[in-house]
């Protein structure tokens, strides 16, 4: 199985459209259509590790090169710990697939936060 048929198994996994997915990684949406359809290249390295990233699977999985989905991405493994919150599973869904520039926001809000209960 190649890149296009990896990337359009995951996606459709995760249960979301090329928009959303598009939306995630903060790339266009033809970006998207044109990886999952074409065989003209692979994206550049920073993107293939983006999308890997997202999926929490290795870049060599990604590409086809290896059959082992493990990676050091540990949200699939926080949304199965049973002493995490329902509430708190739904936060990180919404957070996952938010673009890189929203999870920005996030990440100094809660630092924001994070410094007033410190005081």
């Amino acid at each position: 199985m190649g890149f296009k048929e990896r990337l359009k198994e995951l996606r459709t996994k995760k249960g979301i459209t090329q928009e959303t997915l598009a939306a995630s990684l903060d790339i266009p949406e033809s970006t998207i259509r044109r990886l999952e359809s074409s065989d003209e290249g692979l994206p550049r390295r920073e993107r293939l590790e983006k999308i890997a990233d997202f999926f929490g699977v290795t870049v060599d999985y990604l590409l086809g090169r290896d059959s082992n989905q493990n990676s050091t991405n540990d949200l699939s493994e926080l949304l199965n710990d049973p002493d995490i919150s329902p509430e708190d599973k739904e936060l990180l869904k919404q957070i996952q697939y938010l673009p890189a520039d929203k999870k920005r926001l996030v990440k100094e809000l809660l630092a924001a936060f994070g410094n007033e209960l410190e005081k």
